[in-house]
């Protein structure tokens, strides 16, 4: 919901686990948001990064780590990293 002034005023905002699409509920006290920095072809962060929701379902099946891997290497040949 946003006012007058075009400014959010949402309490609580849903995401959406990156890896399996599902709704990360407020009561997920498990889940993660990580931003995974982008770097120029020197190897300095350029300031820019990607961000990756992972839900505790996720997380407690051991699945996080692969899933992080999976997503970055799609994501990767967009935003051009090597």
């Amino acid at each position: 919901m946003q006012n007058d002034e075009g400014q959010i005023t949402e309490l609580y905002i849903p995401r959406k686990c990156s890896a399996t699409n599902r709704l990360i509920t407020s009561k997920d006290h498990a889940s993660v948001q990580i931003n995974i920095g982008h770097l120029d072809e020197s190897g300095v962060y350029n300031g820019n990064f990607t961000t990756v929701a992972l839900s505790g379902f996720v997380r407690a099946q051991g699945d996080a780590d692969s899933s992080v891997d999976r997503l970055w290497t799609k994501k990767k040949v967009e935003v051009k990293q090597q």
